[in-house]
C-alpha cells in the first residue's frame, strides 16, 4: 500500500509542477503538451551548442590542443545548464512544498508524512533530471566525440574506452552542476521556511524574484576566463574561486583525465572546490528541506495563507470610465499580488534585460552604442519583451473558479471590454518602459533627439500592443489557459532568427532619421499607419466575436466557409466531436 501511495503521489506532484488550475476545464490532462513545448524550446536552444562542439576539432591540432580549445564550449554548456536548472527551480518555487490543499486532502487519509516527503523529493528529482537531459541531449553526444582520444577509424573509436569515459564524465558533470544549483535554491527556500509562516509568505515572493535576478545576472555578467592564459593568470585566481561555473569545468577535466598541462594546479583547485561545494549543497539541502517540510505542514494547518497587508496602495487613479478604471485597477492589483504571475512576467522582463546586457557587453554593440544605434535597439527590445510578458500573464487566470463574478456582471458589449483591456495593457507595459526611457534618454541625449526617439518609441509600443491584443476577447486574469495554441517553440525560433537583426536595422534607420527631418517624418507617418491598421484589425476581430470568452476553447476541426443562401447560413462550423464510449 505504501508503494502504491508513493507512485500515485509521485505522479501527481510531478505534473503539478505546471499549475493545472490555470488550464481550461477540458485541457486539465494536457499539461504534458505544455511540458512538451517547453522541452522543445530547450532542444532548440541546445542546437547551437552542439554545433559549436562539433566545430572544435581540427586536423592540424593534437588532442591536448583540442581539449584546451574545448574549455570555452564546456564552460558555456555548464553555465547554461546551471541557468536552465536555476530557472526551473524558480518557476517551481511554489511546488517544492505541499500547499494547503495537499495537507487538507492527505491529512485525513492513512498516508505517512515520510511517503509525502519522498514522493515530493522524487518528483523534483525526476523533473530536474528531465530538464538537464533535454538540454544536453545533443551536446552530450557531440562534445564527448570531440574530447575522446583520436582513433584510426570510427569502428575502433566505438570500442575505445576513451569515448565512453568522455561521455560518462560529461553527464556526471552536468548532473553535478545542475544538482548544485537546485540544492542551493532548496537551501535558500528551506532556511526561509523556518520563519513564521506570515513572514515566510511575505518574504518568499521577494526571495524568489531575487534568486531569479541572481541567476540571470551571474550568467550574463560573469567574465569569460575559459582560456589557458586567463585561467593561469594570478589576478584571476581569487575570482575563479567564487564562480561555480568554472568549478565544474575543472571537475570535467578531472573526470576525463585532462588535468595534465600548464593549467594543472588551477584545474585541480577548481575540481576540489566543485566536490566540496556539491557535498555542502546536497547535505545542506537535505537537512533544511527535511526540517522545513516537517515544520511547514504543521504551519499550514495552524496558520492561514491569506494574511492582511501591513501597508498597501489604497488609492489608484482613474482610467476613464468606470469599467476602464475597474479593469485597469484589477489588472494592476492582480499582477502585484500574484506570485506566479509576477514570476512569469519577470521571466520575460529578465530575458529583455539579459539580451540588453549581452549585446551591450559585446564590442560590436559598444560600437553601435557610441553611435546611438545600440541604445535605440536596447529600448525597443526591452519594450517588446515587456509587452509580450504582460500579454502572456493576461491570458492566465488569477483564480479560475472566481470568474463567475465577471460572468454575471457582463452587461456591456465585447468592444467595451476590449477598450478596457487595451488600456490595461498600455498602462502596465508601454507606460513604465516609456517613462523609464524618457528619464534615461533625457539625461544622456540632447533634448530634441530624446523627444523624437520617445515619440517613435511610443508609437512602436502602441502598435505592438495592438498586435498583441488581436483575438484577445477576454478580461485580463479571468480566462482559462489552453496549452499548445501559442506554438512557443516556433515563435522563439522566429524571434531569435529575425527579431534581433530587424531591431538593429530599424534602430540604424531611426538613427539616420534623427538628423534628417524628412526621413523622420516618414518614419512617424509609417508608424502611425501601422498602429491605426493594427487598431482597426483588433477592433474588427472584437466586433466580429461579439462576446467575451471566459473559457478557452479548442479550435474547430471543420471550419465553415460562411456561405449564405437567401440569408440563411448553409454550412456551419463544427467543433471536435465527443469520443464514443
Amino acid at each position: 500500500m505504501t508503494s502504491l501511495q508513493f507512485r500515485i503521489l509521485h505522479r501527481e506532484f510531478l505534473f503539478r509542477i505546471v499549475d493545472r488550475e490555470v488550464l481550461a476545464a477540458h485541457a486539465q490532462g494536457d499539461a504534458t503538451k505544455l511540458l512538451g513545448r517547453l522541452a522543445s524550446v530547450l532542444v532548440i536552444i541546445s542546437i547551437p551548442f552542439a554545433g559549436m562542439a562539433l566545430t572544435l576539432g581540427d586536423v592540424h591540432m593534437d588532442h591536448a590542443e583540442i581539449v584546451m580549445a574545448a574549455w570555452s564550449a564546456e564552460h558555456a554548456l555548464i553555465a547554461t545548464t546551471m541557468l536552465v536548472v536555476g530557472l526551473f527551480a524558480v518557476l517551481s518555487w511554489d511546488s517544492i512544498f505541499s500547499d494547503r490543499r495537499d495537507v487538507l486532502v492527505l491529512a485525513p487519509l492513512p498516508v505517512r508524512v515520510s511517503t509525502i516527503f519522498l514522493a515530493k523529493a522524487a518528483s523534483l528529482a525526476v523533473a530536474l533530471g528531465a530538464a538537464v537531459l533535454t538540454f544536453n541531449a545533443l551536446p552530450g553526444l557531440a562534445l564527448p566525440l570531440v574530447l575522446a582520444p583520436p582513433s584510426s577509424s570510427p569502428f575502433s573509436m566505438l570500442f575505445s574506452l576513451g569515448i565512453y569515459r568522455a561521455l560518462i564524465s560529461y553527464w556526471i558533470t552536468m548532473a553535478a552542476c545542475g544538482g548544485f544549483v537546485f540544492c542551493c535554491a532548496l537551501i535558500v527556500q528551506g532556511v526561509s521556511a523556518q520563519l513564521p509562516r506570515r513572514i515566510f509568505l511575505r518574504f518568499s515572493a521577494f526571495l524568489q524574484m531575487a534568486t531569479f535576478c541572481l541567476f540571470l545576472g551571474v550568467y550574463f555578467l560573469q567574465p569569460s576566463l575559459a582560456s589557458l592564459k586567463l585561467l593561469t593568470a594570478a589576478q584571476n585566481q581569487q575570482l575563479l574561486r567564487w564562480l561555480p561555473t568554472y568549478w565544474f569545468v575543472g571537475l570535467l577535466q578531472q573526470l576525463n583525465g585532462s588535468l595534465d598541462g600548464p593549467a594543472h594546479s588551477t584545474l585541480q583547485m577548481l575540481a576540489n572546490r566543485a566536490w566540496i561545494g556539491l557535498a555542502v549543497a546536497v547535505l545542506g539541502a537535505g537537512v533544511t528541506f527535511l526540517l522545513a517540510y516537517l515544520r511547514i505542514i504543521r504551519k499550514i494547518v495552524e496558520e492561514p495563507d491569506l494574511i492582511p497587508a501591513s501597508g498597501h496602495l489604497a488609492w489608484l487613479p482613474g482610467f476613464g470610465t468606470l469599467l476602464n478604471t475597474a479593469v485597469v485597477q484589477f489588472s494592476i492589483r492582480s499582477l502585484l499580488r500574484s506570485r506566479p504571475h509576477r514570476v512569469i512576467f519577470s521571466f520575460y522582463a529578465g530575458i529583455g534585460f539579459a539580451i540588453l546586457i549581452l549585446f551591450l557587453k559585446t564590442p560590436a554593440a559598444q560600437t553601435l552604442s557610441a553611435s546611438w544605434t545600440g541604445d535605440l535597439a536596447a529600448s525597443f527590445l526591452l519594450l517588446a519583451m515587456w509587452i509580450l510578458g504582460i500579454r502572456v500573464v493576461f491570458a492566465m487566470p488569477l483564480e479560475l473558479k472566481a470568474n463567475w463574478v465577471f460572468r454575471i456582471t457582463e452587461l456591456r458589449d465585447a468592444a467595451t471590454y476590449l477598450r478596457a483591456s487595451r488600456r490595461a495593457l498600455l498602462t502596465l507595459s508601454v507606460l513604465p518602459v516609456w517613462a523609464a526611457s524618457a528619464s534615461v534618454f533625457s539625461w544622456l541625449w540632447p533634448w530634441r533627439q530624446a523627444a523624437e526617439h520617445l515619440i517613435v518609441l511610443a508609437l512602436a509600443g502602441i502598435a505592438m500592443a495592438e498586435l498583441c491584443l488581436y483575438d484577445f476577447h477576454k478580461i485580463p486574469f479571468t480566462c482559462s489557459y489552453l496549452p499548445g495554441k501559442s506554438n512557443l517553440h516556433i515563435t522563439f525560433v522566429l524571434c531569435l532568427m529575425g527579431g534581433l537583426n530587424a531591431t538593429y536595422w530599424c534602430s540604424e534607420l531611426e538613427r539616420r532619421a534623427l538628423s534628417d527631418p524628412a526621413q523622420y517624418a516618414w518614419i512617424v507617418v509609417t508608424l502611425v499607419a501601422i498602429a491605426m491598421a493594427a487598431w482597426w484589425r483588433t477592433k474588427a476581430a472584437g466586433t466580429e466575436s461579439g462576446m467575451i470568452r471566459f473559457e478557452e476553447e479548442l479550435s474547430p476541426v471543420i471550419s465553415g466557409l460562411g456561405l449564405h443562401r437567401d440569408g440563411i447560413l448553409t454550412v456551419q462550423s463544427s467543433t471536435r466531436p465527443a469520443p464514443r464510449s
